[in-house]
């Protein structure tokens, strides 16, 4: 099979939605099947690269006026053409008769936009460019969505017939897996045991026990609720408390406890996850929540948000908070998971190892592959 992947322009910054194309893609050529991969370039946008200010306006350029062409060129070789990203479903229009399957991750933005999020406004040029996105996903022959709570919405907003929406949930696009020795050293740092600090060293994790955060700056990742569950914790136990990492964006002041990495690559990610005493994840909305994802993978307990789709990706083996914005009880809740012996806390891990497990690149590209034959045949 011929299959078409459309991705993201790449000054636009999307990181996730770059990896799922690549993992999909990389996946699809190990199971026998040809694939391109197709984006927009950046032409217009190279005068000032950026997803904001004129950046952002010379990108409309390559992606709305120039793209389309190419891309008409491109669905030509194709038996079936995937676009991976939801907010490219206005390319829906430009495939014509092609067989097509649209992946949406999450529709925060078009919720956003019809006023579902008053702490999250949108202008009036976002507006426009949720309803045209609406309006490709109104048109596509077959919608995946990462998670159920994603298909709810996206049946909610797109008025689209039950069957033509289904999930695929999202498989780890890099090899997350417990890094032994860091995992070690931070096992013997929590009995009270000597550990070579080097070791730390190494795979540039903090020798202090430590929380860890991992999103951007969007509202939805709750990053205040995050700092202000941290600081609840701080003034119970003080300098004892555990350091809060956040991997993320710079805040915009220094706060006491908190270190911030404003990247982490994949292997670097997974040997956080690996010293973690768990990761903390107190996000008021999500479309899946890879973080929770990695982090079980890892070997890290998860403290999340109880409702979905936290809740269909961390599974039995996360622990959740009912209301991510009470600080104080969030507080409580990690003093409780905290304080776990080793026998509590090893079982845990195992039962978070055992769900990460469900969510195989495999599976998601098998999934598909099982998609683009419907829609072959339809």
């Amino acid at each position: 099979m011929k299959v078409l992947l459309v991705s993201n322009y790449e000054s636009d910054r999307q990181e996730s939605m770059l990896r799922f194309s690549a993992a999909l893609g990389e996946g699809l050529r190990k199971a026998g099947h040809e694939v391109e991969i197709v984006r927009p370039r950046a032409l217009a946008g190279k005068l000032k690269p950026g997803a904001t200010g004129i950046g952002k306006w010379l990108g409309y350029v390559d992606k709305f006026l120039l793209f389309p062409r190419e891309l008409r060129k491109q669905i030509r070789w194709a038996d079936v053409v995937h676009i991976c990203d939801h907010s490219n479903a206005m390319y829906v229009r430009h495939l014509r008769s092609k067989p097509h399957v649209v992946t949406s991750h999450d529709m925060l933005a078009i919720r956003s936009a019809h006023g579902e999020f008053p702490r999250n406004q949108t202008g009036w040029t976002g507006r426009i460019l949720q309803r045209w996105i609406l309006g490709g996903l109104r048109r596509a022959q077959r919608i995946a969505c990462v998670s159920n709570a994603t298909r709810l919405d996206v049946l909610r907003f797109a008025n689209r017939d039950e069957a033509s929406v289904e999930v695929v949930p999202n498989g780890l696009f890099f090899p997350y897996a417990p890094v032994a020795e860091v995992a070690a050293a931070a096992e013997a740092r929590r009995k009270g045991e000597s550990v070579d600090a080097a070791i730390f060293e190494k795979h540039g994790v903090p020798a202090k026990r430590y929380l860890l955060h991992v999103g951007g700056s969007h509202w939805y990742k709750n990053r205040r609720g995050a700092l202000a569950i941290h600081a609840a914790l701080r003034r119970r136990f003080g300098a004892e408390s555990p350091l809060l990492v956040m991997v993320g964006a710079p805040l915009s002041r220094e706060v006491p406890g908190v270190e911030v990495r404003a990247h982490a690559e994949s292997p670097e990610l997974a040997a956080l996850y690996s010293g973690a005493e768990l990761l903390l994840f107190p996000s008021l909305e999500e479309g899946f929540g890879m973080p929770s994802l990695e982090a079980q993978a890892c070997g890290c307990r998860v403290l999340t948000t109880r409702k979905p789709p936290m809740t269909e990706v961390g599974g039995d083996a996360a622990f959740y908070l009912a209301d991510p914005t009470d600080a104080e009880a969030g507080a409580g809740r990690l003093i409780e998971i905290l304080a776990q012996d080793e026998s509590t806390r090893a079982e845990a891990v195992k039962r978070g190892l055992e769900n990460a497990a469900r969510f195989t690149n495999e599976r998601m590209v098998a999934d598909y592959v099982r998609i683009y034959e419907e829609v072959l045949k339809s």
